[in-house]
């Protein structure tokens, strides 16, 4: 097993043991269509999101990321449209639990590396299965391969690891 040690802007001295080899042993109701280097190289969280922790993970997940290393920027989205509340709105909603400070990507990326952790595990595969229905919106509302038709939803899609490209 391997032990990770978290320093860096939001959480210090967190640490956490990888237990499933990465990308692997998933709980078999989470099938995210798009891996973390996958998000990253294609554009999200207007590129502001893992900049100061990327030592945490994978050097190869940052290669071609786009990254917006002064402030977060639109642009570097896939679909060039802003589609994220802040992190104080998504703790005032409820989303952020501990020990993942920065939301669901970041459990997203440590699972994927190998964390489990069932209790956190199980809340945050229940929100990703609960964010399918902006697939459906976009499937019933746009015609197969118009990119342009909900780039927001779209947006969204791709930062929850579902596929938004049909």
């Amino acid at each position: 097993m391997m032990v990770i040690i978290v320093n860096d802007k939001m959480q210090q001295g967190y640490e956490y043991q990888l237990t499933a080899p990465e990308g692997c042993d998933f709980a078999s109701d989470f099938c995210p269509e798009l891996t973390p280097k996958e998000m990253l190289a294609l554009g999200v969280f207007e590129g502001h999101y893992l900049n100061d922790c990327q030592n945490e993970f994978p050097k190869t997940w940052f290669r071609h990321a786009k990254l917006a290393l002064t402030a977060p920027d639109e642009k570097m989205n896939y679909f060039g449209v802003k589609s994220r509340l802040s992190l104080m709105q998504w703790r005032q909603k409820g989303w952020i639990i501990e020990p993942d400070v920065r939301g669901w990507f970041q459990w997203y990326c440590r699972y994927y590396m190998g964390r489990r952790l069932p209790e956190i595990d199980a809340f945050q595969i229940k929100r990703w299965k609960s964010f399918r229905r902006h697939f459906v919106q976009v499937e019933k509302n746009c015609f197969p391969g118009d990119m342009m038709c909900r780039r927001k939803q779209r947006q969204a899609l791709l930062q929850w690891a579902y596929n938004p490209f049909f």
